[in-house]
């Protein structure tokens, strides 16, 4: 058999070879990530995010490192205090800036003294088109729809401001302060304010304040800035503010609220200082609190109550949009100490929500003669506690048709039974 022959010098190219390929393809890969990544920052650096929010705090401005530019709102408020006419000491603005970090004002500057002293304090009308505003036909109708006793309720005065900025796209909201609120605390006979705010129609933006203590005449100076919404939605979105009191140990106070429609405002000028009157806020009537469709059944073999959640329909405004976010809570009962509880799923913007949800409880006794089982429909706010819409009781001692439903499924074992029922008062 002939010996296989072969030359050396080929078996030493071989590793030459396959090294400079190497050296090819690292070199190609290297630049082919460093052009991936820029590519994605370039990308990125030009595209504004939709609805950046932004919280300032304090006159101290924080921005995102992506929407970050030469000119910051500080930079150019400080132009245009340069172009403006010098303000004298007892404005508004001059007096804002010297309050301390917690928004109070510092104990040389406070002053009790004559009626001067007072106007002086008091904020000067803003300009001609701003009083034009004020009393501008959408606030006298609401002015006028008041009643003689709401009239008569002094809740304060809430001064803020509005501005555009062309540049970011961003809408800016300043919460300045408020004053002359009413005492929640009758002990104290003071309040502990805060402000949330919700930009109409959307629901999509809530924002809060933070809470000041004891205090009638709040200083909270925050600004809230929006990026993302063009200047051409602006008139079609409406501001609603309510003031609210802390109550560590119960629901928080509703002191009132304002509307700010901005239809007819135009943001193009620069900022606009404004400030509007504090209404009661509308309570809703007893009657009215819409219907839950409920589907009980009793499994007498198993000793356990099966509840769906189906419908809710005609539910009231939670707010000004005329919307609300409902969701029912499930609250079990036996001799009237509660077992269990469940929930369902938040239905966003909808007077009339399909839930289609089934919970199975079990049944500590035989029968239902302890057992009673609670409906509460809430609206879910993530800027506070949620507030309840309507109650329902379904039991043996309910009355009208919850305690006819119960008596059904009583009577009528392993049979699935579904009616509507009336919401009353939480």
């Amino acid at each position: 058999m002939a010996p296989i022959t072969s030359s050396r010098e080929e078996f030493d190219e071989i590793p030459t070879v396959v090294g400079i390929f190497s050296a090819f393809g690292l070199v190609f890969t290297v630049s082919l990530f460093a052009w991936i990544c820029c590519q994605r920052k370039s990308s990125k650096t030009n595209k504004t995010p939709p609805y950046k929010f932004v919280h300032v705090l304090k006159g101290v401005d924080i921005y995102p490192e992506n929407l970050s530019s030469k000119k910051k709102f500080g930079a150019d408020e400080k132009n245009e205090a340069k172009n403006k006419p010098v303000v004298p000491k007892t404005s508004l603005h001059l007096d804002l800036e010297k309050r301390d970090l917690n928004g109070n004002f510092p104990k040389s500057n406070l002053k009790v003294g004559s009626p001067s002293d007072i106007e002086n304090l008091t904020p000067k009308p803003f300009s001609e088109r701003e009083q034009k505003e004020s009393t501008s036909p959408d606030s006298l109708k609401s002015s006028s729809s008041l009643c003689s006793v709401e009239k008569q309720e002094k809740l304060g005065t809430l001064f803020f401001s509005l501005e555009y900025n062309f540049e970011k796209k961003a809408f800016v909201v300043n919460i300045k302060e408020a004053r002359g609120l009413p005492a929640m605390d009758e002990q104290s006979m003071t309040s502990d304010p805060y402000i949330k705010m919700t930009i109409l129609p959307e629901k999509k933006h809530k924002v809060k304040t933070r809470v000041l203590r004891k205090t009638l005449d709040p200083a909270f100076d925050e600004t809230f800035t929006f990026y993302g919404i063009p200047y051409s939605q602006i008139q079609d979105l409406v501001l609603h503010f309510i003031i609210l009191s802390f109550d560590r140990f119960s629901r928080d106070d509703i002191i009132g609220e304002v509307l700010i429609p901005l239809s007819g405002i135009e943001l193009a000028d620069g900022r606009m200082l404004m400030n509007r009157e504090i209404i009661k806020r509308n309570v809703r009537k007893s009657s009215g609190r819409g219907e839950l469709l409920i589907s009980l059944c009793y499994q007498s073999t198993t000793n356990t109550l099966t509840v769906v959640v189906l419908k809710a329909r005609h539910l009231p405004k939670a707010d000004v949009s005329g919307l609300s976010d409902p969701y029912v809570k499930v609250n079990l009962y036996h001799a009237k100490k509660r077992i269990s509880k469940k929930k369902t799923h938040v239905k966003k913007c909808t007077p009339n929500a399909v839930f289609n949800e089934l919970f199975v409880f079990d049944i500590p006794c035989e029968g239902l003669e302890e057992i009673s089982v609670e409906f509460l429909v809430l609206d879910s706010d993530r800027g506070s506690r949620n507030e309840v819409i309507g109650r329902l009781i379904l039991g043996a001692s309910a009355e009208g048709t919850g305690g006819e439903h119960w008596k059904e499924i009583c009577e009528y074992p392993r049979r699935q039974i579904a009616k509507w029922h009336m919401l009353c008062d939480g």
